[in-house]
């Protein structure tokens, strides 16, 4: 097999299990270290034991090559294609067949650890129909949000992406900050270019009740705003330790979250489960839409949807409410309201 592929397919499944990013990132330095040579290159350099003198390129990577060129499946890579061959989660199967796409993930714009095209080819492969790429807002420098002029250059490099077709639609979008009084931190006029605004809470997250229900409910009745991601802000396991979730009206939230069209996001990662399942109950009472989605930061991270799909289902979750399962026509449509 291609040994770049190789490569980048191990790294894919490292990050599905959640393995060190010191594992991953060897791969996926060994990956980018050949990509812009030929095939022909690659043997040539193997055959004369240069790949070992190559910047990013280790043991273990070089057996990964090696194995590749010489026609085999590697044994690191067969090892981890057993090792991944069931769902990420026991349940939710049929509605997780249902869902065409995503709406909030990461690249190495901000906190993410792939390039837009890594993305986009690992999205593709892992059949979705479209990808929107939500890279963080100004204000959250310690993700590396981007600024106005750094966001207006990836809208180019997105659309150049797709048009080199790589077998999904990449929507543009961002995760903005919602500011302590509700404010969007973006330019409005830059807010409306995109395809997706998921708006979140990263900062005062103690906030008292009654300020961050005004907050999230001006947020919510924002134009702009497509889907409230990670409601409560909440961590429930993970190298980041745990934090408690946020305080607020959820029924005013929620509210305003069905009247004005904006999608509840059911966040697959593990260390989040945000919403908690009674308030997926509350915003399903009160008519919500809901988005599952990913919010990756690594190509391997796009399976998380089996997690979403999992607690979606569980709590029985009406699938044509869950814009993640429209079809892009659909969707656009939407996003455009």
């Amino acid at each position: 097999m291609d040994p770049v592929e190789a490569l980048r397919e191990t790294a894919f499944w490292l990050e599905r299990e959640r393995a060190s990013s010191y594992r991953v990132e060897a791969f996926r330095k060994a990956a980018a270290a050949l990509a812009d040579l030929t095939a022909e290159d690659v043997a040539e350099r193997a055959g004369a034991g240069a790949l070992a003198r190559m910047k990013g390129l280790g043991p273990r990577t070089i057996t990964v090559v090696e194995q590749s060129l010489a026609g085999e499946v590697p044994t690191y890579l067969a090892d981890l294609r057993e090792r991944n061959t069931e769902p990420l989660a026991e349940g939710g199967a049929e509605l997780r067949a249902l869902l065409r796409g995503d709406l909030h993930s990461h690249t190495d714009w901000s906190d993410g650890g792939s390039p837009i095209d890594e993305m986009a080819r690992a999205a593709a492969w892992r059949g979705r129909e479209y990808q929107a790429i939500t890279d963080h807002s100004p204000r959250l420098t310690v993700a590396n949000g981007l600024s106005r002029e750094r966001l207006e250059v990836q809208l180019e490099v997105i659309a150049d992406v797709n048009v080199s077709d790589p077998g999904v639609t990449l929507l543009t979008g961002i995760e903005v900050d919602i500011l302590d009084d509700g404010a969007l931190d973006q330019d409005d006029d830059l807010l409306a270019r995109l395809d997706v605004v998921v708006a979140s809470v990263h900062s005062k997250l103690r906030m008292d009740s009654g300020a961050m229900t005004r907050r999230m409910v001006a947020a919510v009745s924002n134009p702009h705003t497509d889907v409230l991601g990670h409601c409560t802000g909440r961590l429930v396991e993970g190298s980041r330790g745990t934090r408690k979730q946020s305080q607020f009206d959820a029924e005013q939230v929620f509210r305003a979250c069905a009247d004005h069209g904006v999608a509840v996001e059911i966040n697959s990662r593990t260390e989040r489960q945000d919403p908690p399942d009674e308030l997926i109950d509350l915003a399903n009472e009160l008519g919500c839409l809901f988005s599952i989605d990913t919010d990756a930061h690594a190509p391997g991270q796009l399976d998380f949807l089996d997690h979403g799909a999992e607690r979606a289902a569980a709590r029985g979750l009406d699938p044509d409410r869950i814009v993640t399962t429209w079809p892009l026509e659909r969707l656009r449509d939407w996003l455009s309201r």
